[in-house]
């Protein structure tokens, strides 16, 4: 339930692909292979929206000119937290590059995160990160490298595909060069098909 709730049009951004499938792919494949080495972590995901400089569709959704992430390891042996900050464009550099404290991510956001710890945890885990406490190696670009962290030892496209057997299409939510609606049909959750993806 909760994998399906993240799909819904209210938790999600506009990202140009090659911002997408580059280096934002990065990111969440190291995720997901932090989740599994660590047992448990906290994810925040967004864009910084006193960013946005351009906007798509009818409705004007917002598109901002960053996008951060914001992980929490708060489980022994070593408590940890690191944040990003991406700009919304293809980039080849390290993620290490992009690496932050998540009291950076905080005052570029104004978002106050994990608030509920302990003041004392709050302010060192905020304050510091560490980028040799976060493995940035192993990732091949393709989910099938990935371990799971939802079902040990399967990859994880295969996990997914266990818990998400068949999607349902629809029409791409995209606009043809002439300004009508595209006709493709699309089972990507972001409603777009290969064209306006």
């Amino acid at each position: 339930a909760s994998m399906q709730e993240s799909f819904y049009m209210s938790n999600m951004s506009p990202q140009k692909p090659g911002f997408n499938r580059g280096i934002w792919k990065k990111l969440e494949s190291y995720v997901r292979q932090w989740a599994y080495e660590n047992q448990s972590i906290y994810v925040v995901t967004g864009g910084v929206l006193n960013t946005v400089q351009n906007s798509i569709g009818e409705s004007n959704v917002g598109i901002p000119s960053y996008y951060y992430k914001v992980i929490l390891d708060y489980s022994q042996p070593e408590i940890k937290g690191i944040g990003f900050i991406l700009p919304h464009a293809s980039s080849s550099r390290p993620l290490q590059n992009f690496a932050v404290s998540i009291d950076e991510v905080e005052r570029r956001t104004g978002i106050d995160f994990f608030y509920n710890l302990p003041d004392i945890d709050e302010k060192k885990i905020e304050s510091t990160f560490n980028v040799s406490s976060w493995t940035f190696k192993g990732y091949t670009g393709s989910s099938e490298s990935i371990m799971s962290p939802l079902n040990l030892g399967y990859p994880l496209k295969k996990s997914l595909n266990q818990m998400f057997p068949k999607k349902t299409t629809t029409q791409c939510l995209g606009t043809t060069k002439k300004g009508l609606r595209c006709k493709n049909k699309t089972s990507n959750p972001g409603g777009y098909c290969h064209i306006h993806d």
